[in-house]
């Protein structure tokens, strides 16, 4: 089964794009065209455990999703113009390779996907999981923001290129421009995820980068006229020719300076200074991918390290930070500007960059200001910097060179107990109730990961606490900020250090209500023919019991009690009215256990839910808050195109003639 499982992710990591691209192609919706590939993934975990994977996996994947999307088609009374489409595939065996379209389905669909009608940040984050196959824990990290975060932006665009009903087709000339910066991004970000791994095992994810090259490529043979094309492919292929010389043999990184630099690929690197030379010979201004270009130009040019043009390499980042501002780009030129004008300087450029909460749980920023730290003999301080580096890296290769590095360094004499030792005896005391100790480790994680786990605890300050709270929580509720103050303080107290959380202040918690959804407004959308059986249900719940989202959206069908219109939640009740006492038994259809509110399909191998949150009859897991949210925002904000649309909370309505949440119904 896990060889089954192994080769199922492998193909759908190299194929996915295509299959989507051609699924697309057919329908034109590209997240429908998602459901049926993820379909087609279930259907080969499940027929190839059983009967072995079949001579050519991809084939047979494009085959049966194919399959799936000519039903859909007949379903929609549609058949006929699915036939004209297909017929010919579908005459093939499944073992045959699908013939090529005129244009690569794959650009077809980063050009949708990439579509104006999108925020630029959707935009990127929907590409890289149709086309490059990431999950959104690696969009997440790529983007340096939350997961959740993520599922919103990709549930969100998908269901916007549907409702516009964006044509899968190349954009003209005349719109070429405005769409290919994103695309370029995409490219980049794509690349860069097979080049640094973000997480697993290896540093480097070939197939990724090969993408990449790949994608880039097309693009400057559909836009040779622009600089930036040309200038993005001269800097994927140089960087592209240090992959065999940037891991040992363990699989271990090698920084730059250290690189066998007779490993480096020829032909990629004469294939970049052509790419280079093209995007000169266009004369536009350069932009920030012919910049980057220039400086691997530089890179490549060095004959050894020594030979590196530094000057010239940090002088081409002054004009980078100038275009794109970005503390990736900030960061980078911080090391560049430490081996040109001298670690301090380089060191005075990335010390601001710690309190940019963008960076926070990048392991970059502390594992280059090691560098320079141990470059100046501060040697317990790049210790505790590498140290950081290797916790919030979820590459474990990459891990275990950091912390190499801080084992090579001299060590100090033990300075007393530290902040990771204090907070694990602190969360282990038996006095803490286990809401309170929950509550006290996520604060006292985010100042681990913030300041590391060897900083001796005698240097934990107000000073430095500041800085980590504010970027944690400084745009969070005041209750949310205050308790993370409290939990904060109350440490700083057991550890006998003066008051942790002097430098922040207590919030104001007093706040606005905010209104509640009028009962006309819940009529208006349940009349509505398009909203589903679920959504009705959950609205019309929420409505009458007044419970908690969550405390809802975590009901089980095995805990309900229909007679008497409640059901167990944990150790409270949800109790209900005749509403929703009307839906449910229509929304179980005859389903005896599991989840609630399930998702519309079941979930791909590579998404498997927890036991407790999937139906063990349909295979679907329970339906997440944040789609469920998106849900009742967009059908809101269609009722009132003027609006920004309503949150489920404000389903909860007055308590006045409703049962008392959490408080079984008077039955006397």
């Amino acid at each position: 089964m896990t060889d089954v499982r192994a080769t199922v992710d492998a193909v759908w990591r190299l194929e996915s794009a295509r299959i989507i691209g051609a699924l697309t192609r057919m329908l034109g919706d590209v997240g429908l065209a998602e459901e049926l590939a993820q379909d087609a993934l279930v259907a080969a975990l499940e027929q190839w455990s059983a009967e072995g994977p079949p001579a050519n996996p991809a084939a047979w994947l494009t085959t049966v999703a194919k399959r799936r999307a000519v039903d859909h088609l007949r379903r929609s009374q549609r058949a006929d113009r699915a036939h004209e489409l297909i017929a010919g595939d579908l005459r093939r065996a499944p073992e045959a390779p699908p013939e090529p379209p005129e244009y690569d389905d794959v650009l077809r669909l980063i050009f949708v996907t990439c579509h104006p009608v999108l925020s630029t940040e959707a935009r990127v984050a929907l590409t890289l999981r149709l086309v490059a196959g990431l999950t959104p824990g690696e969009i997440a990290r790529a983007f340096l923001v939350s997961e959740p975060t993520i599922a919103q932006r990709l549930a969100g665009a998908k269901q916007t290129l549907a409702d516009r009903r964006v044509p899968f087709a190349l954009p003209d000339r005349a719109h070429l421009s405005e769409r290919l910066a994103s695309v370029l991004e995409v490219v980049y970000l794509v690349f860069n995820e097979g080049y640094s791994a973000t997480s697993g095992d290896d540093l480097i994810r070939a197939d990724l980068c090969h993408e990449a090259l790949r994608l880039g490529r097309l693009l400057a043979e559909l836009a040779p006229d622009e600089a930036e094309v040309h200038g993005l492919v001269a800097l994927l292929e140089i960087q592209a020719s240090r992959a065999a010389a940037r891991t040992g043999p363990s699989g271990e990184p090698v920084p730059l300076h250290e690189q066998n630099r007779g490993r480096w690929d020829p032909l990629l690197i004469r294939r970049g200074f052509t790419a280079m030379l093209r995007a000169r010979e266009i004369g536009a201004a350069p932009g920030p991918y012919v910049l980057q270009a220039a400086i691997a130009v530089c890179h490549a040019q060095a004959g050894s390290a020594d030979d590196t043009d530094w000057a010239r390499i940090a002088s081409l980042y002054d004009a980078l930070v100038h275009v794109l501002p970005t503390p990736i780009v900030q960061l980078n030129r911080a090391v560049a500007v430490g081996r040109a004008r001298g670690a301090q300087a380089g060191l005075d450029l990335a010390d601001p960059l710690v309190t940019d909460a963008r960076l926070r749980d990048y392991h970059l920023l502390p594992a280059v200001r090691a560098d320079l730290l141990a470059t100046l003999g501060r040697h317990d301080e790049a210790r505790r910097e590498f140290e950081r580096a290797a916790a919030l890296t979820r590459n474990a290769a990459e891990a275990a060179f950091l912390r190499r590095r801080a084992d090579a360094l001299p060590v100090s004499a033990p300075a007393g107990p530290t902040l990771g030792t204090a907070a694990t005896e602190f969360l282990e005391r038996n006095d803490l109730t286990a809401t309170t100790r929950r509550s006290y480790t996520q604060t006292l994680d985010r100042l681990r990961r913030a300041l590391g786990d060897g900083l001796p605890l005698d240097a934990l300050t107000a000073a430095a606490v500041a800085p980590v709270l504010t970027m944690a929580w400084g745009d969070t509720a005041a209750a949310t900020w205050n308790r993370h103050r409290a939990a904060v303080r109350s440490f700083g107290t057991w550890a006998g250090l003066p008051d942790l959380s002097a430098a922040v202040a207590r919030r104001d918690e007093t706040r606005t209500p905010t209104p509640p959804v009028d009962a006309s407004l819940l009529d208006a959308l349940e009349s509505r023919p398009d909203v589903a059986l679920r959504e009705r249900t959950l609205w019309r719940l929420l409505h009458e019991s007044g419970a908690p989202v969550r405390t809802v959206l975590a009901l089980d069908v095995e805990n309900l009690d229909l007679d008497d219109r409640r059901a167990r939640a944990g150790r409270t009740w949800v109790t209900w009215r005749s509403g929703t006492a009307r839906l449910l038994p229509e929304l179980i259809a005859g389903r005896t256990r599991g989840p609630l509110f399930l998702t519309d399909r079941r979930p791909g191998p590579a998404r498997t839910p927890a036991a407790a949150d999937r139906c063990p009859d349909t295979g679907r897991r329970r339906l997440s808050y944040e789609r469920a949210e998106y849900l009742f925002k967009q059908a809101t904000a269609a009722l009132d195109p003027a609006g920004a649309g309503s949150t489920l909370r404000q389903l909860k309505p007055s308590r006045c003639g409703l049962p008392y949440p959490g408080r079984p119904p008077d039955r006397t």
